[in-house]
């Protein structure tokens, strides 16, 4: 089940995009969380694990880009997107480059547009923690227990076979089949 945050001030556009998202996804397939107030929503992010974290720019309390850094700090594999009316051009490069934000979805949505937007930024989360997964394996000591190295072998092995056989002379040099 995909977890996501919503922050925004206005407690109706949050409703609003509960019930799209509930109504979108399939039953047991998305659990929503609402927050107007971004603090109590940092303090719940320290909670529980969230896939996803849309927040509203423009919030009274703290804006958009100071929650995601923030939120960011808690969680930072949760793919982050930042929602707003305003086209403040600053502030999403700053989004963008500061606080790494997925996406940027404006005020008014097209419902669409938006769910489309939402299962994206799942799938970006999964890929995400799929490559962490991955390297995390790497740095232990190769994919299914082997070594770089003996990857690097299977893979070149698999290409040009025979490639890594090797005739020694009892000198150690190596000796070409045409010499035989």
């Amino acid at each position: 089940m995909k977890r996501l945050l919503l922050v925004d001030d206005e407690i109706n556009l949050l409703n609003s995009l509960k019930r799209l998202l509930l109504r979108s996804f399939g039953s047991g397939e998305i659990a929503v969380e609402i927050f107007d107030d971004p603090e109590l929503a940092l303090q719940r992010a320290s909670e529980v694990e969230f896939d996803v974290v849309v927040s509203d720019y423009r919030m009274p309390v703290m804006d958009g880009v100071s929650f995601l850094r923030c939120f960011r700090g808690i969680q930072p594999d949760a793919t982050r997107l930042l929602l707003s009316a305003a086209t403040d051009f600053d502030a999403l490069v700053v989004a963008i480059n500061e606080v790494g934000i997925y996406r940027y979805l404006p005020k008014p949505w097209v419902d669409e547009d938006f769910i489309a937007t939402i299962k994206a930024a799942c799938l970006a989360r999964e890929r995400h923690l799929e490559e962490l997964r991955l390297a995390d394996a790497a740095r232990r000591g190769g994919i299914a227990g082997i070594s770089a190295e003996e990857a690097e072998r299977r893979r070149l092995e698999s290409e040009e076979p025979g490639i890594t056989q090797v005739n020694w002379g009892p000198d150690g040099s190596v000796i070409l089949d045409d010499e035989r």
